[in-house]
């Protein structure tokens, strides 16, 4: 399995490669207090890890965390039964 992985970390690293070698137009960003001078190339990588994380992150916060706390839950052991008194219990002195 772990070869599987180095391989697929391999491919999508000379992905990334081969997608910043083939933009290597400048391109200034914005952001109103600060302007970043990159490459079109850099700007796509980056952009396109972005999303990723931030959807990853927002998939973990509103579906496998409410999902963990509900299995966690579901799986503690139930609390002990109450163990009842030996003997006969006292006639009922109603009101």
């Amino acid at each position: 399995m772990s070869i599987l992985r180095l391989l697929v970390l391999v491919a999508f690293l000379a992905a990334g490669l081969v997608v910043g070698s083939l933009n290597p137009q400048k391109v200034v960003l914005d952001f109103g207090i600060a302007e970043v001078v990159t490459t079109s190339g850099v700007a796509i990588m980056v952009s396109l890890l972005a999303g990723v994380l931030l959807g990853g992150g927002i998939v973990m916060a509103t579906t496998v965390l409410p999902l963990q706390a509900r299995l966690r839950r579901a799986s503690r052991p139930a609390p002990p039964a109450e163990v009842a008194e030996e003997g006969p219990r006292p006639p009922y002195q109603g009101t």
